[in-house]
């Protein structure tokens, strides 16, 4: 089993910037592909990054490509998404999801941190 934990959500003006983070616990998280999704109200569950295992590849989708970074510390059983010049349509609430393989479908996932960008 594995438990994920979010932070780093809250309140911001457009333009500015804030990292999230999210806790896993397991002893082979470094084999772990790692996601990030998001959820405005009244929308479906979107992607926004992904980071695999090993290989540290990275996804983007078109919304976060040269805005958000993801990012991981295997030492520290976290990963983090790094979002800049947030937007008012970013305001959502962020989910973490963890797959225990490069190959296989997201299992765990984390309760969400709420993000809410101002205009």
């Amino acid at each position: 089993q594995v438990q994920l934990v979010e932070s780093g959500g809250g309140l911001v003006q457009a333009g500015g910037s804030l990292r999230l983070s999210c806790a896993a616990s397991g002893r082979t998280f470094s084999s772990y592909a790692m996601g990030w999704f998001r959820q405005a109200p009244g929308k479906e569950r979107e992607f926004v990054a992904r980071i695999r295992g090993s290989d540290v590849l990275t996804f983007y989708a078109d919304s976060a490509k040269g805005r958000f970074t993801i990012s991981r510390d295997n030492a520290k059983n976290t990963v983090y998404l790094q979002m800049n010049r947030l937007k008012p349509e970013d305001t959502a609430v962020y989910y973490c999801a963890a797959a225990t393989c490069n190959t296989c479908p997201y299992e765990y996932w984390g309760q969400g941190t709420r993000v809410t960008v101002s205009s």
